[in-house]
């Protein structure tokens, strides 16, 4: 099936993810319009859909998600909406209630508003984490759909995709207000890497500012199968498609689907040693300190914040839960996605990694121009 004629809501597009979604909906289809809902819309982003955007029509709606005006106009006369805004927070920065209103009540908002403007097709950007891992640790290696996903998530972030999962995958088969059904589907990707990753370009920031050395907090055996953002991007464009197809439509709606792709299971310490290494950057072998010493000093920071929370705000840079994420085997297979909507890597590991690795050259030669023009003044 194809999306020519198709009028497509991006919401969280001028994200990581987002812009990726929108390059490809203009490389692949013909779309009459694609809608740009973020809360700050990038004049940059503008120009450079402009250069390539052909016929397709581009409107960018700046506001906040849970904008119930904003989310008609947005929605009226669009056949599908791809939902990736939300935000993610690891470490506790983002208080639990903007957290919660954004990404469950905003996911909420929009669903309802699709009911009544009759957008018949809608995608949830979900997330690995809300499978788990679980605070004990237990590996996961080339789970899937019929994994049982952790009963105890720790993150507010974890939990609150779930619950916006939930609702996108309860609301598949709904009414729409001319009769029809609307469909629903959630995307889970693992980590997602590739050119623009604010995550990979925090590490390669920690690690300039460490004398070019990346402090390691994964062991080595703890597997994971990280995923390039085009082919996660790749993935929404399929399963948009697909659900335009009645048969299909009924395999895909009301199911979530595990994103993957054909790059290496490694731990996270050593995927960050292959992107940057490069650039100049080590990542020594062993872990900064032994586990149950980071664990007990992850605990102490823990233990400080919480007496500090009535005075002051403190977020320690690491907590038990990170750790345990970064420390557990867990990996997941894209089988059932390839079976239902025809989901294979566009990209392969090598491409991936090289297009990261220029990505992260060119931010070396930014960050060197700059230097040389602070010390000319």
């Amino acid at each position: 099936m194809s999306l020519i004629g198709d009028v497509c809501l991006i919401t969280g597009a001028c994200g990581f993810l987002g812009q990726k979604i929108i390059q490809l909906l203009i490389e692949e289809n013909e779309l009459a319009e694609i809608r740009l809902l973020d809360l700050n819309i990038n004049p940059k982003l503008m120009e450079s859909l402009e250069a390539i955007r052909g016929q397709t029509k581009i409107t960018k709606l700046e506001g906040d998600i849970r904008d119930i005006e904003l989310l008609k106009k947005a929605c009226q006369d669009v056949s599908l909406v791809i939902h990736t805004a939300s935000l993610i927070d690891i470490l506790g920065l983002v208080d639990k209630n903007e957290m919660t209103a954004v990404n469950v009540t905003g996911t909420q908002l929009l669903l309802e508003t699709c009911l009544q403007k009759n957008v018949k097709y809608f995608i949830y950007t979900s997330t690995l984490e809300v499978a788990g891992p679980n605070k004990l640790g237990d590996s996961i290696i080339n789970g899937n759909e019929d994994t049982p996903d952790s009963c105890c998530l720790r993150f507010t972030y974890s939990v609150t995709k779930q619950k916006a999962e939930q609702i996108t995958l309860q609301t598949n088969g709904k009414r729409l207000h001319n009769g029809e059904q609307i469909v629903t589907c959630s995307l889970r990707p693992t980590y997602i890497y590739g050119e623009g990753s604010r995550f990979i370009r925090h590490h390669f920031d920690t690690a300039i500012r460490n004398g070019n050395v990346l402090k390691r907090t994964s062991k080595k055996e703890a597997l994971v199968n990280p995923v390039y953002v085009g082919n996660v991007a790749w993935a929404h464009i399929l399963s948009a498609k697909a659900m335009k197809d009645l048969h299909k439509a009924k395999q895909i709606g009301g199911h979530y689907f595990y994103i993957s792709d054909d790059t290496p299971h490694m731990s996270y310490s050593d995927f960050n040693d292959v992107l940057l290494k490069p650039l100049g950057i080590i990542v020594p072998e062993k872990l900064v300190l032994p586990m149950p010493l980071l664990f007990f000093l992850a605990f102490v920071m823990e233990m400080l914040q919480f007496l500090l929370k009535p005075f002051v705000k403190y977020t320690p840079s690491m907590n038990r839960q990170l750790l345990t994420m970064l420390n557990t085997h867990f990996t997941f297979t894209y089988a059932k996605a390839q079976k239902a909507f025809g989901y294979t890597p566009r990209y392969r590991w090598t491409e991936a990694k090289t297009t990261t690795s220029e990505w992260l050259s060119s931010v070396l030669s930014e960050r060197c121009e700059l230097v040389k023009k602070m010390k000319t003044h």
